[in-house]
């Protein structure tokens, strides 16, 4: 007997010749190795069993919990990620998490545009603040939050970062 499995649809966006979508479960080694990559490109170590441990699971962090987590593919291979989970600083306030790309594909607007896809997304799930945690060392990073009006905060929870960013949300209408 055959059991038919139901699946929600994917949502995508596209930027470019990028593809934004949302992760599934067959992206988790390739999402954990790129994260691993970036890293280590900044001298961070990736750690599943700590900081890195919402990217080990997913579907606990950001799926069941009211977030999203998306992937950036190009010609199919997955080049950045994404995501965002509901958190209890603040006032109904989420978290951007794990908002990595390779560096083959920096410096083509994509990181401004992936921020300001989740941002959108965000604000039309009624959040009122947007966190995140970051390292000094990944300072194009910090330059993207702080131009798209990011303020620094206090209470980095995370023992890898030693910034915090918080950005207040106006509601729609």
């Amino acid at each position: 007997m055959m059991v038919k499995i139901e699946r929600k649809p994917l949502k995508m966006r596209h930027y470019k010749h990028f593809l934004i979508r949302d992760w599934h479960p067959c992206d988790r080694n390739k999402v954990s190795q790129l994260i691993a990559v970036v890293l280590e490109e900044y001298g961070l170590s990736f750690e599943p069993n700590g900081a890195d441990l919402d990217v080990i699971e997913i579907e606990q962090f950001y799926q069941n919990a009211g977030g999203k987590f998306w992937v950036v593919e190009l010609n199919n291979t997955i080049v950045g990620t994404g995501g965002y989970y509901p958190i209890h600083r603040g006032d109904h306030a989420v978290e951007i998490r794990k908002m990595y790309l390779l560096p083959s594909v920096r410096g083509q607007g994509l990181g401004t545009y992936l921020l300001q896809a989740l941002e959108q997304d965000i604000i039309t799930q009624g959040y009122q603040q947007i966190w995140i945690e970051t390292a000094t060392c990944l300072t194009e990073a910090i330059q993207l939050y702080e131009k798209y009006n990011y303020q620094q905060s206090i209470g980095v929870e995370t023992p890898r970062c030693d910034r915090v960013y918080v950005k207040y949300l106006s509601k729609l209408g």
